[in-house]
C-alpha cells in the first residue's frame, strides 16, 4: 500500500433524504364527483449507510469526497399511493471504521465484519396522506402530513486497523524488515528513524495453508502519548490488535528499559492496551554469539521472548509457532 493512499481519518458532510409529503388528494372519477380522501404517503427519505468491506484497507475513497447528500421521498398521491423511498446511498469502509459526531466527538458505532451495515445519516419519515385524518366528524379532511427532515451534519471517520498482531518499537527497531520477510508486504526499509509513517499490512503464512495478519505500526518514541514524534494518530491502531509483538534490537544499551518505556507509553495513552498478550522479539539477533545471547537472557523482562534476525531468519519459524499458538489459545 502506498503512503500517499493510506487515509485512516475524514471529516465529511452528510445530508440525508427529506422524506417526501402526504397527499391531499380527494377521490375523483366520472362517476364520483365528491368522494373521499384518498392522498397518500410520502416515500422515505434516502439513508446514507456506512457497509463493511474486508477487501478495503484505507478511507481513500472518501478523501476527496467530501459532501454526501441522498435523495428525498417521493410525495404521496391519489389511490392511496405511496411515494417511493429515496435511494439510499451505501458507502464501503474497512473493517475497523469508527463513526464519531463531528461536533461533541460522540462516538457513534463501529463497522467490524464485512458486509455489516449501519445507518450514518437517516432519512426523513414520509408523512402520511389525508386518507389517514378521516373521522366520522371530518370525513373529508384537506390536509396532510408533510415529510420529515433528513438530517444535515458533520462526521469523522476514524480507522483503527484489524489485525491479529501489532508490531510495536522504536523506529528502526526492524518491524517492517521483519513484515517484509514474513509476509508478501513491501513497506518501505532505510536505516533512518520514522522510515514507516503509515501502518502496513500483511499476510504471515503459517503451516498447512493457515494465515495470520501482522500490521507495522509506524516507530513510538517516549512521549508519543502527548504527541511527540508521530504523536497518538497510529497508537489507535494498537488497539484493534488481538497480541502485541514488542521489537527491541539486540544492539540497543538497556533491552528491558526500552521494553518498559514502551509499555508506559501504551498504558498512558490506554492503560487497557496492557491487558493483550504480550510477546518480546529482540531483533537483529545474528549480531550475538551464545555467550552474550545467554547473558542477555539474564535482563530481560518477564515476559515470553524469542531471538530473530530478519537477514539470516534466524528464531522466524519459533516466532510464527508462538504467536499462531498464542492467537489460538
Amino acid at each position: 500500500m502506498a503512503n500517499k493512499n493510506f487515509v485512516d481519518y475524514v471529516k465529511i458532510f452528510c445530508r440525508s433524504g427529506n422524506g417526501g409529503a402526504g397527499s391531499t388528494h380527494l377521490h375523483r372519477d366520472k362517476l364520483t364527483k365528491k368522494g373521499g380522501p384518498d392522498g397518500g404517503d410520502g416515500g422515505r427519505g434516502a439513508h446514507i449507510i456506512l457497509k463493511g468491506n474486508k477487501q478495503l484497507w484505507t478511507l481513500l475513497s472518501l478523501k476527496y469526497r467530501k459532501h454526501i447528500r441522498a435523495k428525498n421521498g417521493v410525495n404521496g398521491s391519489k389511490d392511496r399511493s405511496t411515494g417511493a423511498d429515496g435511494k439510499d446511498i451505501i458507502i464501503d469502509v474497512p473493517l475497523g471504521t469508527i463513526a464519531k459526531n463531528a461536533e461533541t466527538g460522540e462516538t457513534l458505532f463501529e463497522i467490524t465484519n464485512n458486509n455489516e451495515t449501519k445507518i450514518l445519516a437517516k432519512g426523513g419519515r414520509g408523512g402520511q396522506g389525508n386518507y389517514h385524518f378521516k373521522s366520522p366528524t371530518n370525513q373529508t379532511p384537506r390536509f396532510a402530513q408533510p415529510g420529515e427532515e433528513g438530517i444535515e451534519d458533520w462526521f469523522i471517520l476514524e480507522l483503527k486497523i484489524l489485525a491479529d498482531v501489532g508490531l510495536v518499537g522504536f523506529p528502526n527497531a526492524g518491524k517492517s524488515t521483519l513484515l517484509s520477510v514474513v509476509s508478501a508486504a513491501k513497506p518501505k526499509i532505510a536505516n533512518y528513524a520514522f522510515t514507516t509513517l503509515v501502518p502496513n499490512l500483511g499476510i504471515v503464512s503459517y503451516r498447512d495453508h493457515r494465515s495470520f495478519i501482522m500490521a507495522d505500526i509506524p516507530g513510538i518514541i517516549e512521549g508519543a502519548h502527548e504527541g511527540k514524534g508521530l504523536g497518538i494518530r497510529f497508537l489507535r491502531h494498537i488497539e484493534r490488535n488481538s497480541m502485541l509483538l514488542f521489537m527491541v534490537p539486540a544492539d540497543c544499551d538497556n533491552i528491558k528499559n526500552e521494553y518498559n518505556i514502551l509499555v508506559n507509553e501504551l498504558k498512558q495513552y490506554n492503560p487497557e492496551l496492557l491487558d493483550k498478550k504480550r510477546l518480546l522479539a529482540i531483533s537483529k539477533s545474528d549480531l550475538l554469539d551464545d555467550e552474550l545471547i545467554n547473558e542477555i537472557k539474564q535482563y530481560l523482562p518477564d515476559i515470553p521472548y524469542v531471538f530473530i534476525s530478519s537477514i539470516t531468519k534466524q528464531g522466524i519459524t519459533e516466532l510464527k509457532d508462538f504467536i499462531w499458538k498464542e492467537l489460538n489459545d
